[in-house]
């Protein structure tokens, strides 16, 4: 009988790659949500097990059971490097105690996390890529990924803040185009199609496994259903909506309104007070991402990007703190930032700063009664009490 041919083995070839992520931001918030996308990755099929986190590098030592940096601005001694003064990279204490000291202590980050400081390094070959920055480090930062990314790669911005257009209109711009456009600077004008993660998030809470929600602002459902697998976990429920600028203005203006609470809070002033402003503070929110943006959802607002955040910034968020602060007379904005945010910025009063120059560009102050008010208190010396005279 003829010889039958031997099988041959086969390998076998998954349909799709899985998907290469990359954290671009290490601070409180980008640590915290480190903790749910390190265990999806680990657990998941789609998603490669090890995921980068860039690091602003800093040098950090342990003193008497605190971890400390050197003062802003101070530099080592000639001829010595802070190494030599006993501080360690920050990213090698997180890659050796998988702890991010400085801006979530006290929190274990899985061992999948992996700190660069290298942010070229941290993108390379990243199909889905997640942005946890300031939004005034965009500019010098995304250059520097030198465009290292897949193609086809996809983002989303963690980022809670918005732009402004600085001559013309004057008109707002999104943080998620900002970014767009700036990666679109690289070789071959790649085209990053961009989601948004926005909710009721205090980071800290997150970071411990307190049951929280968030909202996906997307442009296409697969890619909505992407990032809710990266971040939806059984105690960070994460739902998508096809409204990337409803979402992501909801993130922005939630921190002016959480000024105008935390001036209530200052006062003394109680529940009803602040319910009002939480009130007026979403009406005017809705209003003015319609003015400018199209395509804005009705539903979009009662998602956990938009009153739930906004309850719980007024409630428990570094701007509320800080306006409180503020209101009871405690220093200038720089003094109070300075005191509390362990080197973060706020931006509650940059916002307010620039929806304020559009609203006078439009001529349309009379329109939005509380956002004016809350501009005035902070930088025209109105007096705080002046919150409930609408």
């Amino acid at each position: 009988l003829p010889r039958r041919p031997r099988r041959r083995s086969r390998t076998y070839i998954p349909a799709t790659m899985p998907e290469k992520v990359a954290l671009i931001g290490s601070g409180n918030w980008g640590s915290a949500i480190a903790t749910k996308i390190g265990v999806n990755a680990s657990a998941c099929a789609d998603f490669d097990d090890k995921v980068y986190m860039w690091v602003f590098e800093e040098y950090v030592k342990e003193e008497d059971g605190k971890w400390v940096r050197p003062a802003r601005g101070a530099k080592p001694p000639e001829g010595k490097t802070w190494v030599d003064e006993g501080y360690t990279p920050l990213t090698q204490v997180i890659n050796e105690k998988h702890e991010n000291v400085i801006y979530l202590p006290g929190i274990e980050l899985p061992h999948n996390i992996v700190a660069c400081p290298d942010v070229a390094t941290c993108v390379d070959g990243a199909t889905m890529m997640v942005f946890v920055i300031p939004h005034n480090f965009l500019a010098p930062i995304v250059p520097k990924m030198e465009g290292k990314f897949a193609k086809g790669a996809i983002g989303c911005s963690l980022i809670k803040g918005i732009e402004f257009e600085k001559e013309g209109d004057m008109k707002p711009i999104l943080i998620s185009d900002l970014l767009q456009d700036e990666m679109k600077k690289s070789d071959g004008a790649p085209v990053v199609d961009m989601s948004v993660l926005m909710g009721a998030n205090v980071a800290n809470e997150v970071a411990k496994g307190d049951f929280a929600e968030a909202t996906i602002g997307c442009t296409k459902p697969e890619n909505g259903l992407k990032w809710c697998k990266l971040f939806n976990t059984k105690d960070f429920a994460v739902q998508a909506v096809t409204d990337v600028a409803g979402a992501e203005l909801c993130g922005a203006m939630k921190n002016v309104v959480a000024l105008g609470a935390g001036f209530c809070d200052g006062l003394g002033y109680g529940g009803n007070t602040k319910a009002a402003i939480i009130r007026i503070g979403l009406k005017e929110t809705a209003k003015f991402a319609r003015l400018f943006f199209k395509g804005i959802q009705d539903d979009t607002f009662m998602e956990s990007c938009g009153l739930a955040d906004l309850v719980t910034t007024c409630f428990g968020g570094r701007n509320r703190a800080c306006a409180e602060a503020f209101a009871k007379g405690e220093g200038t904005w720089d003094d109070i930032e300075k005191s509390k945010l362990n080197g973060q910025k706020l931006q509650g009063t940059i916002t307010a700063k620039d929806v304020m120059t559009v609203l006078k560009h439009k001529k349309l102050e009379a329109q939005f009664p509380l956002f004016a008010r809350i501009y005035e208190i902070a930088f025209e010396g109105k007096d705080p009490k002046s919150i409930v005279e609408l």
